[in-house]
């Protein structure tokens, strides 16, 4: 195609157009991500397309070890990014993850892993930044004479970038370009070796799996020891004669309940426990503190104190006094059971997707045919070794394996698992189909364009990932509170004890305060550990990831991909939402309903003009002229095809399009661009435009050789059920408006039939971005929702952009949130989820807070001088374990989420 910059995918600077809105010559700095498509797009566009050498950003993601408390990843965060090199960190603890941009030229990862090493934290690489097109082959017949020559000959291989080898050559690693090979054409190479391919299991699912089995081991580990602690302390001493052999001395005051209590609680403590003492050292060597050194603390004065009753039993013949072994391994027994419980359940809250990744099926049948066309094999593959250009046949009731376009059969397909819209979608060829998706009837050929970790499903799974590792803006007040929690606990211990020890030896409550067998000491020990063991700050630190990752991945379960979650958190406070009109609040696929001609210029002419002007331009009123213009040619007698050749082809940014063709100007476009260009538009003209703008119409005029010559009346109808939206958006007190390229009469009638009452028309992208921009100062949280190019500005300017599904790619790269669908009550989907997660978020704080708030004073005894009510150490324990099972459990219940809108698409 001739060269229209309107074509390409890529958002303008306002700098890089002149006075008359034409493209002048100045260099575009793109995305690293797009250098290759967009200099693709230029250089087919007639563009000159120069290459600079940007820097490059690579990313590597490592699993982080009991990455729980926020001081953990405050610390954690700090240490990665003293590395030269790295550019940007991102943690979620609510997954155990954390995400790192760096500049592979300063810096690489095994240095970013020795800086996690280095800074406490245990870490392992999950994904390195060249893994994006990686294969691991497995090799069965390898002998040590062979390892040479099958790195020669892979290294050789068209396509193979580079190739790595374990120690006795059993596995093969191999880097490739995916244009020029793939997995089953490496595979093919080392056939005579007995290759396999081999799938590294997932990462997160085996250490997931692992970190529970440790948990849960670690709890029936202490419930083999505490369990008899308990019964010697609690239980036994209740039912005589059975207890009375405890009592028995075993030398001086040490009676053998001491000892057997002694030598059950010690593995519980040190063994058992052993995590609490490793946590504590690191977040001590980080200068901070965190959950563990509480229950470290607590847990080692109560042992401590219990071994110093021992001794003091063992040297002495009067002294009475009791241990508390049981309240030490029965806290450190419940907290076990409660981080078990826990894992457990943030395990549930991405399901969602784990439910996305495995849509895809295991196998698929590969069509294999000769220069002719002719059938030579058909055969069932692994889908981890489809190429790009491969054939695939997907029979009835059969998912479809990766991203394709149908070039032979017709079906429907459903794409409910992907879009979340209900109802199947008829593919002819042509059609692109989605990987994950189900054909429900019909025998579908597709060629494969999309494979691996560039599949539709694949970059949903990404997306998700990267807004579960993004720190919503609400996480910044657990940042806050967890820098000074721990050591204002710690102090409120300290104060508790020393409070009740000094009232106890002053005599300011009754001796019948003190419990049987105890003294004013250890009454008021055990208010100290209790308070310090009941104020845990997990909780707080689990009350925003863990909602995050349950609403993201439930959003992408309805088809709204949300990219971040300040996306997430910041859909709640919009107040306006801008719509744009074509392919936004209109279906997008426009019709021509009239054609008039305004001169002696004869109807095939006008319409070989609008097919070789139209057909340079990919907007969607451009396509729909083109098609009916050559139904037209064919009307009215024409037996060839138009091959009418153009010069100078122009775009005018919100007016229309213009060339030379056989020497003479052309214009196709608006009234506007035609008064722009000088071009009389008389009163039969003017009457034809406004009784088509009054029908909600646009009218395309085309003028040739300075005149008018006749005119196209396009309609594009309002989507089914977006009046019902902007109802429902004004009922909860968030106002729409309309911003469009088109005429003002147009935009005003269409707004009209959807219920919009506030227009602004005849704007270009970069009024509609200066528009957003002055919505904003009015101190309201602006949305913007649009599909194209051109909304590409105004997306990135709003505070949320929402774009549609079937828009462009840059359109959807410019958004905060993609809709799936191309329906509009999705808009209400995201900004209702945004809500519903901001408010389970803020509950999930009370949830925190409010064990900690009512608690400690519990704890500290506020209650007991009144009630005798007190919360023994094991029993702050399990309450401790309870708050952050309370809080995972409340995010959990956004996987009840429901649409509050849900029409049938048109």
């Amino acid at each position: 195609m001739d060269g229209s910059i309107n074509d390409l995918k890529v958002p303008l600077n306002p700098l890089d157009l002149d006075n008359n809105n034409n493209v002048s010559d100045h260099k575009y700095v793109v995305g690293i991500s797009q250098e290759d498509r967009v200099a693709e797009f230029l250089e087919a566009g007639g563009f000159a397309a120069e290459e600079f050498s940007e820097q490059v950003i690579a990313i590597c993601r490592l699993r982080i070890r009991r990455m729980v408390c926020t001081a953990k990843a405050r610390s954690l965060q700090h240490a990665v990014r003293m590395v030269n090199g790295v550019k940007r960190v991102l943690i979620g603890p609510g997954i155990d993850e954390a995400k790192i941009f760096f500049d592979p030229n300063l810096t690489n990862e095994a240095e970013i892993l020795a800086a996690t090493d280095d800074s406490g934290f245990e870490s392992e690489l999950i994904s390195a930044a060249d893994e994006a097109y990686k294969v691991h082959i497995k090799l069965d017949q390898v002998g040590p004479a062979d390892m040479t020559a099958i790195r020669t000959s892979l290294e050789q291989a068209s396509g193979v970038n580079s190739v790595e080898m374990d120690g006795l050559g059993q596995m093969v690693s191999i880097h490739y370009d995916p244009d020029r090979t793939g997995p089953r054409s490496l595979l093919q190479c080392l056939k005579s070796y007995g290759a396999s391919l081999y799938v590294p299991p997932k990462r997160r699912d085996v250490e997931q799996h692992q970190e529970a089995c440790t948990y849960r081991n670690l709890f029936l580990f202490s419930c083999l020891f505490s369990v008899p602690v308990v019964a010697f302390a609690m239980v036994l001493p209740m039912l005589p004669p059975y207890g009375e052999w405890l009592n028995f001395r075993v030398y001086n005051m040490l009676t053998v309940g001491m000892v057997l209590k002694w030598i059950f609680c010690t593995p519980v403590q040190f063994f058992a426990g052993r995590r609490f003492y490793v946590g504590s050292y690191r977040a001590l060597q980080q200068k901070s503190a965190n959950m563990d050194v509480l229950v470290a603390v607590g847990t080692n004065a109560a042992y401590f104190y219990s071994v110093y009753i021992v001794f003091k039993a063992s040297t002495s013949n009067s002294f009475r006094g009791k241990d508390f072994f049981e309240f030490s391994s029965m806290l450190i027994s419940f907290i076990q059971l409660g981080k078990y419980l826990e894992v457990m359940a943030k395990g549930k809250s991405s399901d969602a997707l784990a439910k996305l990744a495995h849509l895809a099926p295991h196998a698929a049948c590969l069509m294999t045919f000769d220069d002719h066309g002719n059938l030579l094999s058909e055969m069932e593959i692994d889908t981890q070794l489809i190429q790009r250009n491969d054939i695939i046949k997907i029979v009835a009731g059969a998912k479809v394996p990766v991203d394709g376009i149908v070039i032979s059969g017709e079906s429907n397909v459903n794409e409910s698992t992907i879009t979340g819209e209900a109802r199947s979608i008829a593919k002819t060829p042509g059609d692109k189909v989605i990987g994950g998706t189900v054909n429900e009837n019909g025998c579908l050929f597709i060629k494969t364009t999309h494979v691996g970790s560039d599949t539709t499903l694949s970059r949903i799974v990404q997306l998700v990932e990267s807004a579960q590792l993004s720190r919503a803006p609400a996480q910044k007040l657990a940042d806050r509170i967890s820098k000074f929690f721990v050591p204002v606990v710690v102090v409120a211990a300290f104060v508790t004890w020393l409070g009740w020890l000094i009232c106890g030896e002053a005599g300011l409550y009754p001796k019948h305060f003190i419990p049987k067998g105890m003294d004013e000491f250890e009454l008021a020990l055990q208010f100290g550990i209790s308070v310090l063991v009941i104020a845990c700050p997990c909780a707080l630190g689990l009350a925003t990831p863990t909602a995050i990752m349950v609403a993201s991945g439930k959003g992408a379960s309805l088809g709204v991909l949300i990219k971040g979650a300040s996306a997430l958190q910041n859909a709640y406070k919009v107040k306006m939402v801008v719509f744009d009109k074509t392919g936004t609040l209109t279906v997008g696929r426009p019709e021509v309903v009239s054609v008039v001609l305004f001169s002696t210029f004869p109807m095939q002419e006008l319409c070989d003009v609008a097919i070789a002007i139209e057909s340079n331009s990919k907007h969607p009123l451009a396509k729909c002229v083109v098609d009916h213009a050559m139904k037209m040619r064919k009307k009215f007698g024409a037996r060839t095809e138009c091959r009418k050749r153009i010069q100078n082809f122009e775009v005018f940014p919100g007016g229309g399009v213009g060339g030379k063709i056989d020497r003479k100007p052309v214009l196709v476009g608006n009234r506007r661009l035609m008064r722009a260009h000088n071009i009389v538009v008389g009163p039969q003209v003017d009457r034809y435009v406004i009784e088509n703008e009054r029908l909600a119409q646009t009218c395309i005029l085309v003028a040739i050789n300075g005149r008018v010559a006749g005119g196209f009346g396009v309609i594009d109808a309002p989507k089914s059920g977006t009046k019902a939206v902007i109802s429902y958006l004004r009922s909860i007190g968030i106002s729409s408006i309309m911003v469009t390229g088109d005429n003002w009469a147009t935009a005003f009638a269409v707004a009209r039939g959807v219920g919009i009452n506030e227009v602004f028309a005849e704007m270009d992208p970069i009024g509609k971005a200066n528009k957003i921009k002055s919505l904003k100062t009015t101190g309201n949280i602006v949305a913007m929702v649009g599909d194209g190019v051109n909304d590409s500005h105004a997306l990135a300017a709003a505070d949320v952009g929402i774009a549609i599904g079937a828009g462009t790619n840059i359109a959807i790269e410019a958004a905060d949130i993609v809709l799936m669908r191309s329906n509009l009550e999705d808009v209400v989907t995201a900004i209702d989820l945004s809500r519903q997660t901001v408010y389970r978020i803020w509950l999930n704080y009370i949830w925190a807070l409010g064990y900690n708030i009512i608690g400690m004073p519990i704890a500290a005894g506020i209650l007991y001088p009144f009630t005798g009510i007190r919360l023994p150490p094991w029993l702050a324990g399990a309450c401790m374990a309870a708050s952050s099972l309370s809080v995972v459990c409340s995010s959990l219940l956004l996987k009840c989420y429901r649409r509050p809108l849900n029409f049938q698409s048109t």
